[in-house]
């Protein structure tokens, strides 16, 4: 195993999970394939199905994604929030109930170990992980976290993430809880219940596509009954891992094991904003003193959007040339079925990172014009209250 081997690829020669709703997914005609250590349906068949089309739905009706492979877990017990921040560089005074915000779990030379969602319950905290590395984080909570403070990893709920600008309406019809969905802005939390089969559930207004949405956390016995109500819904039907990806690239967001790990600091790869403001003076987690010379003198490379010419798309692993120089590696890129145009992701030396730099990616022996472009490619559409 090399020091480049991402998570998935560590994962690869496993037996492979089952998901809670992987018989839901296969009755569909669902195309599994293996990722993150489970069978996850890439795509479905019939008449809609396809990865272009799953895609347009969701930037137009609503998609509902099974993302039950991500790590779930509850941190609670005494001293639960200084432990957390001495992990994170997260302010968690700041945090209020209810609501996610996005961090990161760095190793001691401030490489990026995952990036996870924390958000603050009434009797701790919790946590989404990536599945592919949530073993591994579960393991280096608990060498760092003190005995007083326990980590229970919620393996009996599913997580299902319901996409696109028609989602809210779907689930409104289906849900009630003490405050009405709509008061729910762009990462804000609450309990639900789905009304139709009494199943409790926390619903934030967050996501992975650039679309407004929500994502369910709920016991894993109820998730395909859930399912089934929900794509009864006529805005909503079930979407595979190959739009997921699409959508996520359009959205400019970044993906665990190929845009970030631990050989990437979060400055290089742009996640400055998992670094809460007073902790990058501050410091007092791993990886602080690079990160903050980061903040302070720049970095050597960049992460940044290629939009590329033609129609052949660029993938991870192509790299990226100005004239005779090779300045960069693609961790991400595909044809985007919005813009009818290949796009990428890439880090690039700094001084080729600027928007509007014209630079090639080498694909199949041919280099290919492309420009660095600013992110996201498709606006994103959060909703953030009227």
């Amino acid at each position: 195993m090399t020091d480049h081997d991402t998570a998935e690829d560590q994962l690869e020669d496993l037996p492979l999970d089952a998901l809670p709703l992987d018989a839901w997914h296969r009755a569909r005609g669902a195309r599994m394939v293996p990722f993150a250590g489970y069978e996850m349906p890439i795509q479905y068949a019939g008449p809609f199905g396809g990865i272009v089309a799953e895609h347009k739905w969701t930037r137009e009706q609503a998609g509902l994604f099974d993302v039950s492979h991500m790590g779930q877990l509850h941190i609670t017990g005494e001293g639960a929030e200084a432990a957390l921040e001495a992990v994170l560089p997260i302010d968690l005074a700041t945090l209020k109930h209810g609501n996610p915000r996005y961090s990161l779990l760095l190793d001691e030379n401030g490489g990026v170990l995952d990036d996870l969602m924390v958000t603050r319950w009434n009797d701790g905290f919790y946590l989404v992980v990536n599945g592919a590395t949530k073993w591994d984080d579960i393991a280096h909570l608990r060498e760092h976290l003190p005995d007083e403070v326990t980590i229970s990893h919620m393996d009996e709920h599913a997580l299902l993430a319901l996409q696109g600008p028609k989602a809210f309406a779907a689930l409104d019809r289906l849900v009630i809880g003490d405050t009405p969905l709509g008061a729910l802005t762009f990462m804000k939390g609450a309990t639900f219940t789905f009304t139709h089969t009494g199943t409790d559930a926390w619903v934030s207004r967050s996501g992975y596509t650039g679309e407004d949405g929500f994502e369910i956390s709920l016991p894993a016995d109820a998730a395909a009954e859930v399912a089934d109500l929900l794509c009864a819904e006529p805005e909503v039907k079930p979407i595979g891992l190959g739009a997921r990806d699409s959508l996520r690239l359009e959205a400019g967001l970044p993906l665990y094991g190929h845009d970030m790990s631990p050989e990437t600091s979060p400055i290089e790869a742009g996640l400055i904003f998992g670094i809460n403001k007073r902790r990058r003076t501050e410091g007092g987690f791993p990886g602080a003193e690079r990160i903050i010379r980061e903040i302070n003198e720049g970095t050597q490379r960049k992460w940044v959007g290629l939009r590329i010419e033609g129609r052949l798309p660029a993938r991870e692993g192509a790299e990226v040339f100005s004239g005779s120089d090779h300045i960069g590696t693609v961790t991400s890129g595909g044809f985007s079925p919005s813009l009818g145009a290949p796009i990428a992701m890439a880090y690039v030396a700094s001084t080729h990172a600027a928007p509007g730099t014209a630079l090639e990616v080498e694909v199949r022996g041919k280099r290919l014009a492309a420009i660095v472009s600013p992110t996201p490619f498709v606006p994103h559409r959060y909703y953030r209250g009227s």
